[in-house]
């Protein structure tokens, strides 16, 4: 059994009681770690350490900080094999998924943002020969970075990166349903002798560790991804103290697929953008919308590809592996089950599944596609964040942008076709903050990512993430 430590002041720290949070392998249902279920204590001691280092690790300068992510995106590349083995026994998805997407991309976050801040210039405005304005960006100070479990190094790197390149220090705390990449990236802290207090990561529940960071006066900023309902949670506690606030939350997706689509490259995108980690992407399509044309036979392919989808030991070579948790599971074996008290005709997968051998205690559920559902159906507007798409036709295309427009989320979306006229004129009155075009998650680590309506407020990425940990002072000078 493994127990893992927080990160406090540069130094891995035992929790001084016994209060220990279970971790299950959701591919066996097995819990084979204990992680600390930290409190207010450990808050408070990760906060001195980060304000005691704060001005020397802003005094070191951008290229100072830029070597240690640098060093930190060498080491997460030089430990591939066991950060993307400890990725897929805390998640369950397919150890070849975290070693050519989670892992490669966390140390991208780091060796990115070690370069991006290099170039983060400052404005200069001229009155008309009266004065000259400069803006400074100076590092807020403390901010927390609050990932999720779907792509737990992935998204941590995405947030952390950024906060660190710009000068602040972070408190941050990955989810208990998957903390031990966030674990081991202490320990690459300590190999590199990241100075200490600069990065504090702290285990435990979201209710406890998590609400104590967001309320906390001292910590300034709040990078949070996860879900909507704490989104808001989230969103009411911090305003009374006028934290800035990045929230990517939740999404229901649209995909728009046209009768003069590329058919097979089409399938073939569909199928990855539902599926991918068992759907447990936040960018992931979810509700499917064909041109009448091709539906049927669209629809056909669909169902017969799903079929040859592989499930099972994510240490084998599978497509998809568990999904986190028991909980979950049984979450979206309800949906399905609501989708058929709704007129729903699930046409291809929607069983929980037990491999043979060690898996099978583990969380599976076969992709499954389910017609016949009214926009306005539970399905069709609620996150269910699991191998679940709907789909139905439409036969025009204000038809179709109404469909797509018609939740309360809005963060990405996809258009199938090979008019480009159509395609520009669809990306731009779809509400949402990404748009893919016969592509899904092609990313520019440059542009700006986030969502609409109740998928969050702020963007990541490129500027808009080295914006969000700065605060900007305008200096005016008479000539």
């Amino acid at each position: 059994m493994e127990t893992f430590a927080n990160y406090i002041n540069g130094q891995l720290v035992s929790k001084k009681t016994d209060s220990y949070l279970e971790n299950a392998n959701p591919a066996t249902g097995e819990v084979y770690s204990l992680l600390p279920d930290s409190s207010s204590h450990e808050l408070e001691e990760a906060i001195r350490a980060a304000e005691k280092i704060q001005p020397s690790w802003e005094a070191i300068g951008v290229a100072g900080r830029g070597d240690y992510l640098n060093r930190l995106a060498d080491k997460i590349e030089s430990n591939l094999d066991l950060l993307a083995a400890a990725e897929s026994e805390d998640t369950g998805k397919p150890i070849a998924l975290a070693k050519t997407l989670d892992i490669p991309r966390a140390a991208s976050n780091f060796r990115f943002f070690a370069q991006a801040v290099s170039q983060f210039a400052s404005e200069s405005h001229n009155m008309d020969n009266q004065a000259i304005n400069y803006t400074l960006r100076d590092p807020l100070g403390v901010v927390g970075c609050i990932s999720p479990w779907n792509l737990p190094l992935y998204l941590l790197t995405w947030k952390i990166a950024p906060a660190l390149a710009a000068g602040n220090c972070v408190i941050a705390k990955p989810s208990e349903l998957a903390p031990k990449t966030a674990y081991l990236l202490s320990q690459l802290c300590i190999d590199i002798d990241l100075p200490k207090g600069v990065l504090n990561i702290l285990h435990g529940r979201g209710s406890q560790i998590g609400r104590a960071i967001t309320q906390h006066s001292k910590i300034k900023a709040i990078s949070f991804t996860g879900g909507t309902k704490t989104g808001s949670e989230i969103a009411a506690s911090a305003a009374p103290q006028f934290k800035k606030l990045s929230l990517e939350l939740g999404g229901k997706n649209p995909a728009l697929i046209f009768a003069d689509c590329n058919f097979e490259k089409t399938v073939e995108g569909i199928i990855r953008a539902s599926f991918t980690n068992q759907g447990q992407v936040c960018m992931c399509s979810s509700r499917l919308y064909v041109e009448q044309p091709i539906y049927q036979c669209f629809k056909e392919a669909l169902i017969e590809k799903a079929k040859t989808l592989s499930i099972g030991d994510p240490l084998t070579d599978v497509n998809l592996g568990a999904l986190i948790s028991k909980s979950h599971q049984e979450k979206v074996l309800n949906y399905i089950q609501l989708a058929k008290q709704e007129g729903g005709t699930i046409l291809c997968g929607g069983q929980r599944l037990a491999p043979v051998g060690r898996c099978e205690g583990g969380f599976f559920i076969t992709p499954t596609i389910i017609e016949g559902l009214d926009i306005s159906a539970r399905v069709n507007q609620e996150e269910i964040f699991g191998p679940v798409v709907t789909i139905q036709p439409f036969t025009s295309e204000a038809e179709a942008l109404a469909l797509a427009n018609g939740t309360e989320y809005g963060l990405a979306a996809t258009i199938w076709t090979e008019n480009l006229t159509r395609l520009h004129r669809l990306a731009k009155q779809l509400t949402c903050g990404i748009v893919w075009a016969n592509s899904w998650m092609l990313r520019d680590l440059r542009t700006p990512l986030g969502g609409m309506k109740n998928s969050g407020i702020g963007r990541e990425g490129g500027w808009e993430a080295l914006r969000f940990f700065t605060e900007p002072k305008n200096i005016c000078i008479p000539y």
